[in-house]
């Protein structure tokens, strides 16, 4: 582990304060689970951002695939 040294309001320090004596455990690992939970949130925006940057660039020649997309998966299941 890495020691860092963060500077906290009055009002962020009560709380993680807080959630420390709830959970039974120190406020370095209330910050440490609070910093996993933003760096998993930021890749998954990341991930969606990626998967975003395809939508729409292929077209499947049929103009009812939302609507009929049972049919479409049922008549090419041979194929695959």
């Amino acid at each position: 582990m890495v020691r860092t040294q963060i500077q906290l309001t009055d009002e962020q320090a009560e709380t993680v304060r807080e959630l420390a004596m709830r959970r039974g455990v120190s406020m370095a690992a209330v910050i440490r689970g609070l910093v996993d939970d933003a760096i998993a949130t930021a890749s998954r925006g990341q991930r969606h951002a990626v998967a975003l940057t395809v939508v729409g660039k292929h077209r499947s020649g049929s103009s009812d695939g939302a609507t009929e997309h049972d049919r479409h998966l049922t008549a090419g299941s041979g194929t695959w």
